[in-house]
């Protein structure tokens, strides 16, 4: 599949995303970490940097001068780590959330796609499996038994969102699907295990223990010719930067 551009309406609805994200990290930047110290081991940095012009000639001084910012550097990574810390997690799981809407496409119209479910025991039969108006199962179940794999071919004829059900033995597993344009949020893989949800937090995790996934190969999706990270990384750190006096936040 080609890479799809979201344009410009991507990044109008990106951009308040991006500028919220700096606000937030300002906000705990200035509660969380001590910012008399921040801006106390960023002088003794520069400081330390202008030594290097005033004692060129000076070998002894030059590498006294480098001991000296080594251990500038150090102290200041050290007063930026609780606000980092703090910010780990929620900023994983932000970045998540928005790639699930920006990083893929919904399947296009009248374009085949691949629908895979990864089996755990080669012996398990092939599943039904049952979709949604507006699109097509156009071959049966096709079984790659070295890869415990069962893939089928599908076909949207027109914008949808739906479900996918695998019935078998008695059990529907299912997946969300979308197809069509616009923005979406999308889940590629459903997983079965919770150690995969936990890195991939787009849709809850099977508690049948039978499938250890299933995917629908969507087209990558870009804002612009750019990946999304682009312009959210831009956008974001622009704004902390425009705004952190405001907030009196040195970093």
């Amino acid at each position: 599949m080609t890479e799809v551009d979201l344009g410009m309406t991507a990044l109008w609805s990106l951009a308040p995303l991006s500028i919220l994200t700096g606000v937030a990290v300002l906000i705990v930047f200035r509660h969380a970490s001590d910012q008399a110290a921040i801006r106390r081991s960023k002088s003794l940095v520069f400081a330390h940097l202008l030594e290097f012009r005033l004692f060129m000639d000076e070998p002894r001084l030059i590498l006294r001068a480098q001991r000296d910012l080594i251990v500038a550097n150090g102290r200041l990574l050290k007063h930026l780590m609780r606000p980092v810390v703090i910010l780990l997690v929620p900023m994983a799981l932000v970045l998540a959330e928005m790639d699930a809407f920006y990083s893929r496409a919904p399947l296009p119209l009248r374009q085949p796609a691949i629908v895979t479910l990864q089996v755990k025991d080669t012996v398990m039969p092939a599943p039904s499996l049952t979709v949604p108006a507006g699109i097509t199962v156009e071959t049966p179940a096709v079984r790659v038994l070295n890869e415990r794999q069962i893939s089928w071919r599908i076909r949207p004829t027109e914008a949808s969102s739906g479900v996918l059900r695998f019935g078998s033995a008695g059990k529907v597993l299912t997946k969300t699907i979308s197809a069509g344009g616009g923005i979406r949020y999308i889940s590629q893989t459903r997983f079965g295990s919770v150690g995969n949800f936990l890195l991939h937090p787009t849709e809850w995790p099977f508690s049948d223990a039978g499938p250890a996934w299933v995917e629908v190969r969507y087209p990558n999706a870009v804002i612009l010719r750019l990946h999304w990270l682009v312009w959210f990384f831009v956008i974001s750190m622009l704004s902390a930067l425009v705004l952190r006096r405001r907030f009196r936040v040195s970093f």
